[in-house]
């Protein structure tokens, strides 16, 4: 059996003229940002938000922090679920393309392919199949090879042809922090990553995270009141330059900013020992509209759709492939 699936890369502009597609699974991230009366509003602060916070950090011959604007991406994963080629295929992963546009030098400059993650597979682990193992059990547990498929999933996808061709670095992904574990200030400090924490834990995510190949790193940036966590490969620090490191800081919190206010959007920083807490009051609200409530629904009406379009009827062949998989 061929060890290798077929990926086909699409990618669509999100600017203030973005309009939500039914087959996108990004859209549920941002397509709360891009409905109804204010979706052109909600889109537009939301961009320039991500403008001045990188001219914030990109500070250096920047006098008005106006020299650049940073351009997005969504890019849609799609995977040749049989091999041989009859159109069947299914959505895999979707994630951001930055590009910065130096408007001194009228340069568009390469950004970070990652930045937000978001899968069908994902959330058929982690709303379905999680939930049903631990229903009606005392305590906690997860179940046998939780997330090897999608780990080999992810790893077939990066190392893949598609990913080659349209990429020249490796990706780099960028989440909140957890707010049930406790994080600790480091000596560490980068100019542009900022202040480097340490978790008192392993999380799920961060375990889920290590089975597609990529190590954390949490550092709190300049100006900003809560660390992120940076998912990689390689080297984070030295792979990255650091316009390439200030197009996802600036994207990413962004979003947080807009997605957990009480975290990233909180009036006080982030101390020595650090525990994020979502019934934060102390925080400000940015001018965009966004519904949580929806996202977490949104999750598990994904995961259930994996389930029926992807897991069950492609099971055999996804398990011979898993078994068989090997880089």
């Amino acid at each position: 059996m061929n060890n290798e699936f077929k990926f086909t890369i699409n990618s669509i502009a999100f600017d203030e003229n973005y309009q939500p597609s039914d087959s996108t699974r990004i859209t549920t991230n941002f397509a709360n940002l891009a409905r109804g009366e204010s979706r052109q509003e909600n889109l537009r602060n939301a961009l320039t938000m991500i403008d001045n916070q990188f001219n914030s950090l990109a500070n250096w011959d920047n006098p008005k922090a106006d020299r650049y604007s940073v351009e997005l991406e969504i890019i849609s994963v799609d995977m040749d679920i049989d091999h041989e080629g009859n159109g069947k295929s299914f959505p895999t992963i979707e994630i951001l393309k930055t590009n910065i546009v130096d408007h001194k030098t009228k340069k568009r400059i390469e950004g970070i392919v990652g930045n937000n993650f978001s899968s069908y597979v994902r959330d058929y682990d982690f709303s379905v199949l999680l939930l049903e193992h631990n229903k009606d059990k005392p305590g906690f547990s997860i179940p046998e090879n939780f997330g090897d498929l999608h780990g080999k999933l992810f790893k077939c996808f990066v190392n893949s042809d598609a990913y080659k061709q349209n990429f020249t670095k490796l990706p780099v992904i960028c989440l909140s922090v957890s707010d049930n574990k406790t994080y600790h200030q480091t000596e560490n400090h980068h100019p542009i990553l900022g202040i480097e924490y340490l978790p008192n834990e392993s999380s799920l995510t961060e375990q889920y995270f290590k089975k597609m190949g990529l190590k954390v790193r949490y550092f709190m940036p300049p100006n900003s009141v809560a660390p992120l966590a940076f998912y990689f490969f390689g080297d984070l620090l030295n792979d990255y330059s650091n316009l390439e490191l200030i197009s996802t800081i600036s994207t990413m919190e962004t979003f947080q900013k807009i997605y957990r206010p009480e975290i990233y959007n909180a009036n006080a920083a982030a101390g020595k020992c650090y525990k994020p807490d979502l019934k934060n009051r102390d925080h400000s609200l940015t001018q965009i509209v966004y519904d949580r409530e929806e996202r977490s629904q949104l999750a598990i009406k994904q995961g259930k759709l994996a389930e029926e379009n992807f897991i069950k009827p492609y099971q055999s062949i996804l398990e011979q492939w898993s078994a068989n998989y090997a880089l």
